[in-house]
């Protein structure tokens, strides 16, 4: 449901309410729900497409960046990929109603850890229409109702996709409240008040936008402002290797939080590294912005001191020479957004260091930053990715989306009998 001359926090207020009638229904209906979303984005292909050209047409009349049409992009292979994640998201286990822990405090006084929904989840997102999808059916899934907010470049992309997917879950049998969509400019700060009801926001664009969020709300927020990644090329790399991970790291999609923006290279290598590595990225139309030292091995644009904090999402990266594996992960954790970075090295002890120290959500070893993503780590899709450290870092797939209650079952026990000993606890985990 949209809204329809509601004021957004009545919506918020509604949606509370049907929070809690999600958050009883078995994984049976849930994915029902689930399967019925995924035939019906098969079904109403053209729909989609149509509204997305409309969307492509419109962003592309005011100059859109070219990266930014990328992810405004909702073609036949993202569609299928959004399919492709949802009945994933079918097959993994009920994040619900998990025991986590089961404790006999006292004969006949069992306390249990059990897991459930977080509750309202409010999503701001820009430019990409796949995001809603991944959205909508990670909520349902963990039994979340969400308000969703998308950026007006997508409106007609958004809109399709959300009647598609309100109605055919609302067919399964999910409450109507599951899932709402909102689309001006004033709903987004009506919506941002509404601590009362929204339980957690996650926010989905740019730097500027997150910190927006951050600072215009008193909703918890998950999420990450930027994706300052990077590869490492010890001393130690593979030079093939190397190179087929800094290419991939930076053009399989550019426009991406988890793609490669700095490049650090160990000063033993480099002059055997950069020449065909430049090469190589020059043939996939990348610029490289490189240090004092790394432009005196190749002929490249001069890296500033800005460059090092800045995400492109473009065809841009920056390089520089270092030292040492120390001054590679200084580096790193004062430069980078805690995102993603990965070190090149066949010296397993390096790359221990490296994972050990490096302050980030992802530390990879001879693989791309590309992988730090919620449909690649097996968790069907994500909802975002968060830097942060509370409650849930990385890719927040199912098990960032729910929380936890303790229920503790008594017969007749009070407390004034532990307190005065003429009863005492006796702690005895149970078997889960």
């Amino acid at each position: 449901m949209m809204k329809q001359n509601r004021s957004i926090p009545s919506i918020a207020s509604m949606t509370k309410a049907e929070s809690f009638k999600l958050a009883a229904l078995p994984i049976t209906v849930r994915n029902a729900a689930l399967r019925a979303i995924a035939q019906a984005l098969e079904t109403e292909q053209d729909r989609i497409g149509e509204a997305n050209r409309m969307d492509l047409a419109a962003a592309e009349a005011v100059g859109l960046a070219m990266p930014l049409l990328k992810r405004l992009k909702f073609d036949e292979v993202k569609r299928s990929e959004a399919i492709e994640g949802i009945l994933s998201l079918e097959s993994l286990p009920d994040p619900l109603f998990q025991v986590l822990l089961s404790r006999e405090l006292d004969k006949g006084l069992v306390l249990k850890q059990v897991t459930c929904p977080i509750g309202v989840i409010g999503v701001v997102f820009e430019s990409r229409p796949d995001a809603l999808v991944q959205i909508a059916t990670l909520c349902l899934k963990s039994g979340n109702c969400a308000i969703l907010k998308g950026g007006s470049e997508a409106a007609h992309t958004n809109r399709a996709l959300f009647e598609i997917i309100h109605q055919a879950g609302v067919s399964a049998g999910v409450p109507e409240g599951f899932l709402t969509l909102l689309e001006s400019r004033e709903d987004l700060n009506a919506l941002l008040a509404c601590d009362k009801d929204i339980d957690l926001l996650i926010p989905r664009g740019s730097n500027a936008f997150v910190q927006y969020i951050m600072e215009h709300s008193k909703i918890p927020v998950m999420g990450h402002a930027d994706g300052v990644c990077h590869v490492y090329a010890d001393k130690k790399a593979d030079i093939e290797k190397a190179i087929r991970i800094v290419v991939d790291a930076k053009t399989q999609y550019v426009a991406a939080c988890n793609t490669v923006e700095t490049l650090l290279i160990h000063k033993d290598i480099a002059e055997t590294l950069l020449p065909p590595l430049w090469e190589t990225l020059k043939k996939e139309g990348v610029r490289l912005k490189g240090c004092e030292e790394t432009r005196g091995i190749i002929d490249c644009e001069i890296a500033t001191e800005e460059d090092w904090h800045t995400e492109y999402l473009d065809y841009i990266l920056s390089a520089k020479v270092v030292n040492s594996l120390e001054d590679a992960i200084k580096h790193i954790n004062h430069y980078g957004s805690h995102h993603t970075d990965s070190i090149v090295s066949e010296d397993l002890h390096a790359a221990e260091v490296f994972q050990l120290l490096v302050d980030s959500a992802g530390v990879y070893h001879n693989c791309s930053t590309r992988f730090a993503d919620g449909f690649r780590y097996g968790f069907g899709a994500e909802v975002g990715i968060s830097t942060g450290k509370l409650h849930a870092r990385g890719p927040v797939g199912l098990p960032g989306l729910v929380t936890y209650k303790y229920k503790l079952y008594g017969n007749d026990h009070i407390v004034r009998e532990y307190a005065e000993g003429s009863r005492q606890f006796h702690f005895k985990d149970l078997p889960l």
